[in-house]
């Protein structure tokens, strides 16, 4: 506090309250995980439109609009919290006529956590007070609207809703219905707030009836019929007479100004009244100033009360706002629960749910369960000492999605981390069917940029990023990862990535999304017991291919990377070269080899990574695959000179040589 104040030359009368920071309470997400999820703005040009916040925001005040980025930020963890946040939406939910009545009531506030600020530091107008006012007077019809309801949460706000009327009173007592921008000119009162201030202000526009009788008067005395009394900025008030006067003129009159017809005069009298006129305007102005600084102090001492009841505004307009969103687009409400699960049926991305056409946006299923934390191991109900059921497959811990470019890989894996950070945030979700465990953090690995400002380049960023989430993930963490290892030769990422699924399984155990290119990686469902392969399902048709949107198990084989650059726009020879190059480099690899282990990670075995796909074939890559040194033994044979016993011989040399080779391997 002593640095804001010594920093800002200003109050800090606005900031009644330090509250600790504590992220126990809240969901944790990282920045990284912020872009990559575009919670606020777009990744390609930082935008709100097209952003998740861009999307739910249906709030209609300034004060509703911040505490939902704030919840957006910061979702809740605790379960009965989060479901007094979804009873309150669900009322609203049902009763359309009172969430837009609430909305309506809303719509005509203003942003009174501002006004404050500008009332607590001095530098409030006239204008400021009589917003508060007006948002005073709207507080009646809220609170109204908000008796007798059944959520525990909107009792609550409708109890801190203060009315205020000890400050809306004088308020709307002494303020014009427009107030000007600064109170030095005045204006701003009226009439008949204050007595004096109303005489002063009659002083100081001239006193019309004593202008008329002083008028009068001066006819009378100078037999001068045509006399006018005016005023001018530069001489003040004067007498003019015509020239056809010009001998009846008094010896009191003294001429001050020359025009075409007339002469002007002031008299001692005059110039007197014409004194307690000026005078009237400026203790006019001083009064009125002196009201103002008594109705800021006002409202300044009702700060606390006020700032609470704005409090109470933000966020019954937050609450009305989701409401808003789930009724107008069919959401459902979301089951959560605290055991770490993810159970969605029919989900859709909140975002493209609404900026696709309508329509044209594909649900997909979602099921996930950290192991070791359900009801089994790794199951929703399983045994956690039995094997999974293949018929329908058990949700596993570590879900691997395979497909081709295009298809919706990294949709299906943002959507579930989407719809859980709405679902702790107390909003309905776009779907059929949600249940949704409490995740005490969401990770995100999604895209490749650079920092080279840092010095890092794509593939050290995602290594960063990914260290990150390895290191501080949780069983009840949330993890999405794309296209991990593709910044770097493919059996250096192919490695990477095998083993930082490895490591997921065996020493996180929480609910993680991989998407993958790598199909290598499918092998591992055999081998890991938490590990599901899915994909995103297409259809070939007449050298095309139709991207199905569509999530099932099982494991890809293909990428249709050409496909997409076809659809890109890629010249046509730059395809049709890439389909050569792709026959004859599959027509190179399809040697089948023996896959060789690697050694066993967490008590389980794992198959080679580096050169082995899932049907045992060598590894798609541009580069050579060396021969071994016996086929070239093997080709120099001449079976027609060999005996038998000479074949058996050779024969048991070469497999001895294999197995001292890989047994080299394993040591």
């Amino acid at each position: 506090l002593e640095y804001l104040a010594e920093t800002q030359k200003a109050s800090l009368a606005h900031i009644d309250r330090l509250v600790p920071y504590s992220t126990e309470a809240r969901l944790s997400i990282d920045p990284a995980t912020r872009r990559s999820l575009e919670l606020v703005a777009t990744i390609r040009d930082g935008r709100r439109e097209g952003s998740l916040l861009g999307v739910i925001d249906r709030t209609v005040t300034s004060l509703g609009a911040r505490m939902l980025a704030e919840w957006l930020a910061a979702p809740l963890v605790d379960v009965a919290a989060i479901n007094a946040r979804l009873n309150a939406v669900g009322e609203l939910v049902a009763d359309a006529t009172l969430t837009g009545a609430i909305r309506e009531s809303l719509g005509e506030i203003y942003d009174i956590q501002r006004l404050l600020a500008r009332v607590t530091t001095g530098r409030a107008s006239p204008r400021d007070l009589s917003f508060v006012g007006r948002t005073l007077a709207c507080l009646p019809k809220v609170k109204a609207k908000l008796t007798g309801r059944s959520s525990s949460l909107l009792q609550e706000i409708e109890q801190r809703l203060d009315l205020c009327g000890d400050v809306r009173g004088p308020l709307e007592l002494a303020l014009v219905d427009e107030c000007p921008l600064v109170a030095r000119d005045g204006g701003f009162i009226r009439t008949g707030y204050r007595r004096d201030l109303d005489e002063l202000r009659e002083l100081s526009a001239g006193g019309k009836q004593w202008m008329a009788e002083y008028q009068a008067a001066e006819c009378a005395r100078t037999g001068i019929s045509n006399i006018k009394v005016g005023f001018n900025s530069v001489f003040g008030y004067y007498l003019e007479v015509t020239h056809a006067h010009r001998d009846k003129i008094p010896a009191d009159y003294i001429r001050k100004q020359t025009i075409k017809a007339a002469e002007r005069y002031i008299t001692p009298q005059l110039k007197e009244y014409e004194e307690k006129v000026v005078s009237a305007e400026e203790r006019a102005k001083e009064l009125e100033c002196e009201l103002f600084a008594e109705l800021r102090e006002l409202v300044a001492e009702a700060a606390a009360r006020l700032q609470a009841t704005a409090d109470a505004l933000a966020e019954i307009d937050a609450l009305a706002s989701l409401a808003e969103l789930a009724r107008s687009r069919n959401y459902v409400r979301p089951e959560v629960v605290a055991e770490p699960v993810l159970d969605i049926e029919a989900g859709r991305h909140p975002v493209l749910d609404v900026t696709e056409p309508e329509g044209t946006f594909v649900p997909n299923g979602i099921q996930c369960v950290a192991r070791g934390l359900g009801t089994g191991d790794w199951g929703l109900d399983g045994d956690a000492n039995s094997a999974p059921s293949p018929q329908p497959p058990a949700p596993g811990s570590v879900l691997l999605i395979t497909g081709p470019n295009m298809a919706g890989k990294s949709t299906y894996i943002r959507q579930a981390a989407l719809l859980t950070l709405m679902a702790q945030l107390g909003s309905f979700v776009p779907a059929k069917r949600a249940v949704v465990g409490v995740a005490d953090r969401i990770f995100a690995r999604v895209g490749a940029s650079d920092e080279l400002a840092r010095g890092q380049s794509t593939f050290m960023v995602e290594m960063t990023e990914t260290a990150r989430i390895l290191n501080t993930a949780t069983p009840r963490s949330l993890v999405i990862l794309d296209e991990i290892g593709r910044g770097t030769s493919t059996y250096d990422g192919l490695s990477l990535a095998w083993s930082i699924v490895e490591h997921i399984h065996e020493h996180i155990g929480c609910r993680t999304l991989f998407a993958t290119h790598y199909h290598e990686l499918t092998d591992l469902e055999d081998q890991l017991v938490g590990v599901r392969n899915y994909n995103v399902a297409v259809k070939e048709w007449q050298d095309q291919v139709v991207f199905l949107h569509q999530i099932v198990p099982g494991a890809a084989d293909k990428s249709y990377g050409i496909h997409v650059a076809q659809l890109a726009g890629v010249p046509r020879t730059v395809n049709e070269r890439a389909r050569e190059v792709l026959a004859w480099l599959e027509a190179q690899h399809q040697t089948n080899v023996d896959a060789a282990e690697l050694p066993a990670t967490g008590g389980r075995a794992a198959r080679s990574a580096a050169a082995i796909g899932a049907n045992g074939h060598l590894q798609m890559t541009l580069f050579g695959v060396e021969e071994h040194p016996l086929l070239e033994e093997i080709r120099a044979a001449n079976l027609n000179e060999l005996t038998p016993l000479e074949a058996l011989r050779l024969l048991h040399s070469w497999q001895v040589r294999l197995q001292e080779e890989q047994a080299g391997v394993r040591s």
